[in-house]
């Protein structure tokens, strides 16, 4: 699980907008970029290229 202070620094590397955490904690969602980023192994994976469209 990625920490709340960790959380509260993070940003969107496409809009440098905030994200947050999914319910079920394995993706960080930018709800301006319409995108979500994995987190594996406790590790969010913040790269633009990894991002995930969520309205698929």
């Amino acid at each position: 699980m990625v920490r709340q202070d960790l959380l509260d620094i993070l940003a969107c590397p496409r809009c440098k907008e905030k994200v947050v955490l999914s319910e079920d904690g394995s993706w960080l969602i930018c709800e301006n970029c319409v995108v979500r980023y994995p987190i594996e192994e406790d590790i969010p994976i913040m790269l633009v290229e990894r991002a995930v469209s969520i309205e698929d």
